[in-house]
Formats: C-alpha cells, structure tokens, sequence
C-alpha cells in the first residue's frame, strides 16, 4: 500500500512540475521610437513665442499671453520641404506672401516677400 501512494505521489508531482515548465517563452518588449512629423502641420513657434498653427491648408498665428489672432491665411505645400503662406495681418490690415523651408523636421526658416527673415520651432 505505502508503495502504491508513494508511486501515485511521485507521478502527480511529475505531472505539476511538467506543467509549470511548459508555459509560453516570456514576451520580448520592443522599442519603437515615435516617428518624424512629417511636413508642417502642428504647432510652431518662433523665439518670441508667438504660435503659428498650420492644419488642413490653414495657417494662424497667435499671441502667446492672451492666445489673440494676429494672423490667419492659407498655405500650399509647393515640395516637400517648401511651404507658401499667404496671410493676413489682423495688426496691419496688410496681406502678404511668406515662404518657409523645412530644413528640419522641427525647424522652419521664412522669408517675407519684403525680404525678412524668421525661423520657426515645432512646439512639442
């Protein structure tokens, strides 16, 4: 008798610990890092700290303490890494054309068509 539960103990124990040796591999966890913007849509602000917002072929601009509109137009991406703004000042009452190289994806350099230069970073 002690041989027959001693056997039907060894064999229980044997079917336990095949069974908590046969589970699955542990998952391996992989970093993928966030993917590049592509183009200008989002967020951009200059050195003073105005936000410029392009989305869907709408352009604005507004004033980083009071959130007011300053400007508003539209845009065209004349390239991949060439944007044409047309734009109102609500400021001036002027209207004026204003091209951006995107020499980085998170970096803007303009050009007025009066000559000024600007750059613009993407806001995080």
């Amino acid at each position: 008798m002690k041989i027959k539960s001693i056997t039907t103990l060894l064999i229980t124990g044997l079917a336990l610990s095949s069974c908590m040796m046969g589970g699955p591999a542990p998952r391996q966890v992989s970093y993928s890092p966030a993917p590049q913007p592509m183009g200008v849509d989002g967020s951009w602000v200059d050195p003073n700290g105005i936000v410029s917002t392009f989305q869907a072929g709408t352009f604005s601009t507004r004033s980083s303490d009071s959130n007011a509109l300053l400007a508003s137009g539209t845009y065209s991406n004349q390239s991949p890494t060439l944007v044409e703004i047309n734009m109102t000042s609500l400021l001036r009452k002027t209207q004026s054309r204003v091209n951006c190289a995107l020499v980085t994806p998170d970096q803007l350099n303009c050009t007025t068509d009066s000559g000024a230069n600007f750059s613009l970073r993407r806001k995080s």
